[in-house]
């Protein structure tokens, strides 16, 4: 399983940004998809999951502001990240679970204030 992120870049505080993350390889069955992010510094944190029935679970300090959804056809998850601040500067990595986690390359974003 190869996990493709993309979407990362640059926005000023107040922006919005929309990742993406494309699976492929053989893959039979996902109970998951989700964003992780980790901070200069900081140890890596969830930032949203979602289920393949559509189930949600966001990290408090993205609710209201991030949305996490999913293709499920085209085994692609997406972020959606608005009303971003300095806080949220982080590399972005993408997961897909089945049996196991698997990981895709970071993203990073960064906000400006």
């Amino acid at each position: 399983v190869q996990l493709q992120a993309s979407g990362g870049g640059l926005v000023q505080a107040g922006g919005s940004l929309g990742l993406s993350c494309a699976a492929s390889g053989t893959i039979f069955w996902i109970k998951d998809m989700g964003w992780y992010r980790q901070a200069p510094g900081k140890q890596r944190e969830l930032v949203a999951v979602i289920t393949t029935g559509g189930s949600t679970n966001y990290a408090d300090s993205v609710k209201g502001r991030f949305t996490i959804s999913r293709d499920n056809a085209k085994n692609t998850a997406y972020l959606q990240m608005n009303s971003l601040t300095p806080e949220d500067t982080a590399v972005y990595y993408c997961t897909l679970t089945t049996i196991n986690t698997y990981w895709g390359q970071g993203t990073q974003v960064t906000v400006s204030s």
